[in-house]
């Protein structure tokens, strides 16, 4: 469905993509292979986390559904939110795990969702993250997304969260450590990207990092590729997210800047990816819709269109890495 909306970064809005011929240069630089993976959080409504102001598709999806789409669009992995599972046994891990290695999968297992640690307000919350190493080891999964803070503590103040957290995650970097499994935290709408950088140094450990959310680093002020520049030895995963000003809704709404198609939006995809693996990422550019914009299709739709463009951008960089 074609949007109005002008030419932005080169990108038409309605729709259009890139060819092999017109992405930006930026585009060239560096040799490492871009993985394509997809967050299961795209399809929150199908798992029945429908918003306020959403409608609900009249469909549920499960878990193997989600996988198996994953492995039928041909990508490099996925990461899957925790709070979707239908539960934790070890049957239920066994058969999620079998599609997994079906699609040779790369798996980031997300727990967090929505609060987390609510800004260093729910300490409890670190029992049910210690559990979730179990699900890693299950499905394979050596990072795990995890939340510190959201949205809804972004107006308080900043250094005693933080604070708060450094705590909490230097605890969880030694359970990290000893279990195998990395964690990154999202910049969930919460805190800037100096503030995480900070955040990371503080927890000093090689089993803390960043989960890059590109449309939520836009939404807090950031320039999402200054961001990622800042950020990229400490980025073990991404949301990688593309999004534009929803018009007729208030800039204070978090959903102002709306996802939309990847490639379709006002987030500069090309020299975001060039930056991350220049910087030496070697993890899932993972797809993720929050609230789309109503005037495109649906999120399985928008998926698609999402994991064509990322491949068309990943076979122009194998283009110009080979002297094309």
């Amino acid at each position: 469905m074609a949007c109005p909306y002008p030419t932005i970064h080169g990108q038409s809005r309605g729709g259009g993509s890139f060819t092999a011929h017109n992405f930006p240069r930026t585009t060239l630089r560096g040799a490492r292979r871009m993985k394509i993976g997809i967050d299961s959080y795209c399809y929150h409504r199908y798992f029945g986390e429908i918003y306020p102001n959403q409608t609900d598709p009249g469909r549920r999806m499960s878990y193997q559904d989600f996988l198996r789409r994953a492995v039928q669009l041909g990508v490099d992995g996925v990461s899957l939110e925790t709070c979707f599972f239908e539960n934790f046994s070890d049957r239920y891990l066994a058969s999620l795990k079998e599609i997994i290695d079906e699609g040779r999968l790369e798996v980031v297992v997300a727990w967090g969702h929505p609060k987390g640690f609510e800004g260093g307000k729910k300490p409890e919350a670190m029992e049910e993250m210690k559990a979730m190493f179990r699900v890693c080891h299950a499905l394979g999964a050596k990072v795990m997304r995890v939340v510190g803070s959201s949205l809804d503590y972004r107006n308080d103040p900043h250094g005693p969260q933080i604070d708060a957290l450094t705590q909490l995650f230097k605890e969880g970097a030694r359970m990290a450590e000893g279990e195998g499994v990395r964690l990154a935290v999202e910049n969930h709408f919460d805190f800037t990207a100096e503030e995480f950088l900070d955040l990371i140094q503080r927890v000093n450990s090689p089993y803390f990092g960043l989960t890059l959310d590109t449309g939520n680093a836009l939404r807090i002020g950031d320039d999402p590729v200054e961001a990622a520049r800042m950020l990229a030895p400490h980025v073990f995963a991404t949301h990688t997210k593309d999004v534009a000003p929803l018009y007729g809704v208030s800039p204070k709404e978090w959903y102002f800047f709306a996802c939309v198609p990847i490639g379709q939006g006002i987030i500069n995809i090309p020299a975001l990816v060039d930056v991350l693996l220049a910087g030496g990422y070697q993890g899932l550019f993972a797809i993720e819709l929050d609230y789309m914009d109503p005037r495109y299709r649906d999120e399985d739709w928008a998926v698609e269109e999402s994991v064509k463009y990322l491949r068309n951008l990943r076979q122009h960089r194998a283009i110009g890495i080979t002297g094309g």
